[in-house]
């Protein structure tokens, strides 16, 4: 039986896919019996991503020819590129509303840290302004109300 599938080409994390007719029986990257196309799935700048040649596709298809699952998203995709736009600008959606989530909870973190350490700063400032008070009134008790009452009765 024949199958259109994707045979793997390319460098390591660089894949490089042909579209090929082969025998079912034959492992993924063995001979085959035509090239229909390829896939570039890492596509940059003015690569071009996908190409088919639709004639030959119809022969095999005519002839009985399997096509696998990936190759007839391919296929549906070559016909209206329009599908890769939507699915793209999706994965755009997506990657916005995660970015929008992070740098919220970044936002919610800082403003915590920032209280937290506003809040350390008051105590800090209380507990010396307390120190401050324990000091100055103890020495201002024992000579202000003292000195006071005998210059009020000496005044008397």
């Amino acid at each position: 039986m024949v199958k259109i599938r994707l045979a793997r080409g390319g460098a390591k994390k660089k894949p490089f896919y042909s579209i090929v007719a082969t025998d079912s029986r034959k492992r993924r990257d063995s001979g085959y019996i035509e090239r229909l196309g390829y896939f570039n799935p890492v596509a940059r700048g003015q690569e071009v991503r996908l190409t088919l040649e639709e004639e030959r596709l119809e022969y095999w298809k005519s002839k009985g020819a399997q096509i696998s699952d990936r190759v007839k998203q391919l296929v549906k995709e070559f016909k209206d590129p329009s599908i890769r736009e939507k699915r793209v600008a999706a994965q755009d959606a997506r990657a916005a509303v995660v970015a929008t989530k992070l740098a919220a909870e970044a936002k919610a973190k800082a403003d915590e840290e920032a209280k937290a350490e506003a809040e350390a700063k008051a105590a800090e400032a209380a507990a010396e302004a307390a120190a401050i008070e324990a000091e100055t009134p103890a020495e201002e008790a024992t000579e202000s109300p003292a000195e006071e009452v005998k210059e009020e009765k000496a005044a008397e």
